[in-house]
């Protein structure tokens, strides 16, 4: 294997827009969405990103911030968008953003948010290199910028929850 860095790769280039429609399958008594079908799509989309910034198998290593602002309601249609933030070596943080859309005034909400750390992997299934974010856009910098805080802040909760737990940091 190449010690050669990877090239870098436009945020842009790894956006996802998925589309659903909410059934009562995945309502509870209220008439709204469950909040794990939810996650579930976030999830989804945030790895397709995640797969195409890495162009390797990735893994959800954690959702460390989701927000739900809004209930979706039985036969809206939910967008969700994802893109990969920010790069270090071998994680990626995805931002995703869902919004519904009522399909008969076509009037549409934010409902939820979240930030995903997925991790590549190898043929092995060893964590491997991904390619650094180019930003383009001012609005990609200050996702990058704010993506590259929350990383720091991982980084001591992990630390602090290593100690917490007696482990070695």
């Amino acid at each position: 294997m190449s010690n050669k860095p990877l090239q870098e790769k436009p945020a842009k280039d790894s956006a996802v827009t998925m589309t659903e429609i909410v059934l009562p399958g995945h309502a509870n008594a209220l008439g709204t969405i469950f909040g794990g079908q939810v996650m579930s799509w976030i999830d989804i989309a945030a790895a397709i990103a995640a797969g195409r910034h890495a162009r390797k198998v990735v893994v959800t290593a954690s959702i460390d911030a989701l927000h739900f602002v809004a209930p979706i309601k039985v036969g809206h249609v939910v967008h969700i968008k994802a893109m990969v933030n920010f790069a270090s070596r071998t994680s990626m943080e995805v931002g995703v953003r869902v919004d519904s859309e009522n399909p008969v005034t076509g009037e549409s909400h934010h409902t939820a948010k979240a930030y995903l750390t997925f991790v590549a992997l190898d043929e092995h299934g060893k964590p491997t290199p991904v390619p650094k974010v180019l930003t383009e856009s001012p609005e990609e910098k200050r996702r990058f910028e704010q993506a590259r805080r929350r990383r720091e802040a991982r980084i001591q909760l992990a630390e602090e929850l290593k100690k917490e737990l007696g482990q070695p940091g």
